[in-house]
């Protein structure tokens, strides 16, 4: 599968704009799947609970039943960061569209003292998602930063996590070595898709990337400019969980050797 993650900027409470953008990217870019960053229908840095409900749409609004026609006409996916309205309550979100329709939708787990996640309430599931043959889960921004999300994910059998972002600057570690780690200790694909540009004052880093099993760098953006990355990626590689170096001399087994009875406090 050709997986791409958009690195852009988009416009501060302008859904219309956004949208339009987002779809120019589903149209042109080779890819049969595309991250885009978190919030990248909105913007991030609201402050106060109504700035950030003026921009909050629902599952079933016009502007994702427009990205959902782009994405049936181009036979494409992708995963894309909104502000959600469920009710009274505001989320953090990433609605996974496809071809077919709406594929599943992700709430924010983890939420830091920051912009939007402010104001919105905690999501309560680490779900999987099935496209093509892949099980593909995601992760919001700081949702990385907790290894044992991941690792839930990786258990259930996903092969690949997503991961829409806003890192601003300071958090150069999640890019350089937080999702290399995430890849490499349960051996999935990564792909991270961050914001650019600046946003009341906050400067976004770019820096997006796309990570293979063990830590292999196959696409990275070292700036904060947009751009788009791509890479090919290998079902088959993300379901080796036994690696053998030299057969019965040097083997690590990532999934035989764990010892879940150690992994608690008592």
């Amino acid at each position: 599968m050709r997986i791409a993650c958009v690195q852009f900027a988009p416009a501060f409470a302008d859904i219309s704009s956004n949208v339009s953008k987002v779809s120019e990217f589903i149209d042109s870019v080779d890819a049969e799947l595309l991250i885009f960053p978190e919030a990248a229908l909105s913007g991030y840095c609201f402050t106060n609970f109504d700035e950030a409900d003026s921009v909050a749409i629902t599952q079933d609004s016009g502007a994702i039943a427009d990205l959902l026609d782009v994405c049936r006409k181009n036979s494409k996916a992708a995963v894309i960061g909104y502000v959600e309205r469920d009710g009274n309550s505001l989320f953090n979100s990433a609605i996974f569209i496809g071809s077919g329709g709406v594929i599943g939708n992700y709430r924010k787990a983890h939420l830091p003292c920051l912009g939007l996640d402010r104001f919105v309430s905690h999501g309560d599931a680490l779900p999987l998602f099935d496209f093509q043959d892949w099980k593909i889960g995601i992760q919001i921004c700081f949702d990385i930063r907790f290894p044992e999300a991941t690792r839930t994910l990786a258990l259930a059998g996903a092969d690949l996590v997503a991961v829409p972002t806003n890192w601003p600057e300071s958090a150069e570690a999640s890019s350089d070595f937080i999702c290399p780690a995430r890849a490499s200790e349960n051996q999935i694909f990564v792909a991270a898709a961050n914001r650019v540009g600046v946003e009341r004052d906050f400067r976004f880093i770019g820096k997006s990337i796309i990570i293979g099993p063990g830590a292999t760098i196959l696409a990275s953006a070292d700036h904060a400019e947009e751009t788009v990355l791509i890479a090919d990626v290998d079902l088959a590689e993300s379901r080796v969980k036994r690696i053998v170096k030299v057969k019965g001399e040097y083997e690590l087994d990532l999934w035989g050797e764990r010892r879940p009875d150690l992994y608690r406090f008592d």
